[in-house]
């Protein structure tokens, strides 16, 4: 296309071609930028109707700028669908689909499905190294963080019925049944404690300090896990190859063919 290579194009758009990368990706921001700031001023009651039209006008540019960044994209990916289905593929498709409901701008569903313009705000991490080695952080503890969510939700079961155990008898109103502790066993867990449901009995204070103790842990181990690949990442940013299904080298989701 154009008389450019796939992987050439692919390299520019990500902001990583010698020649045009920088300038690429500073244009990138700037639409990013412009798109922010027409959705924090849309709903802006006191703007002239002239500026109204202007931010009009200006979504409508952005939007073929974000539709053809996507097309060029589906075109350059070494696996068309594997980038359709990827976390960066739907990103960019989100990026594209709101602004498509500009064509009905007065019918308020439609007006709440636009703000999903927001995902643009996205696509600034693509651009940037610190995203790029988070991405592959993930990857290659992904099936830690697998094992790790299936215990902290056998823990969240375990805990609501422990609640319910304790305060079903004093407090049937908030913890009259399991599925109603559990909102009770997600905050204490996640270590936000709202406060609007507590226990009042000996027993279930006793149960909410020890429940308190795990959701720390719960909190804290897979932060240890993605920090220490982040360490990792940044001492061997290349990788040698030689570690298996930690492999470094692995490419970012949405780009391995």
């Amino acid at each position: 296309m154009f008389g450019v290579s796939r992987e050439r194009m692919r390299a520019a758009l990500d902001g990583q071609d010698p020649r045009y990368g920088a300038r690429i990706a500073w244009a990138f921001h700037g639409l990013i930028f412009i798109s922010a700031l027409i959705i924090l001023l849309e709903g802006a009651e006191w703007l002239p109707q002239v500026v109204r039209h202007m931010m009009t006008v200006a979504e409508f540019l952005l939007l073929w700028g974000f539709a053809a960044e996507y097309l060029l994209r589906l075109w350059a990916a070494p696996s068309r669908w594997r980038y359709a289905i990827s976390f960066w593929g739907i990103v960019d498709l989100l990026a594209v689909l709101p602004g498509l409901l500009l064509l009905q701008p007065h019918t308020q569903s439609l007006r709440v499905l636009r703000l999903m313009r927001a995902f643009r705000l996205l696509k600034l991490l693509r651009l940037r190294r610190a995203s790029r080695r988070l991405e592959l952080a993930l990857e290659a503890s992904r099936d830690e963080l697998i094992l790790f969510t299936a215990v902290a939700v056998l823990v969240l079961f375990i805990a609501s019925v422990g609640i319910h155990f304790f305060e079903h008898v004093a407090q049937p109103d908030k913890f009259g049944s399991v599925p109603q502790s559990m909102w009770w066993a997600l905050a204490t867990l996640s270590t936000v404690g709202y406060g609007d449901v507590y226990p009042i009995t000996t027993g279930g204070r006793i149960f909410t300090g020890l429940t308190v103790l795990i959701g720390v842990g719960i909190v804290a181990i897979p932060a240890g896990i993605i920090t220490s690949q982040l360490l990792r990442l940044k001492a061997h940013p290349e990788g040698d190859g030689a570690d298996g299904p930690d492999n470094m080298t692995k490419k970012p989701m949405g780009d391995q063919e």
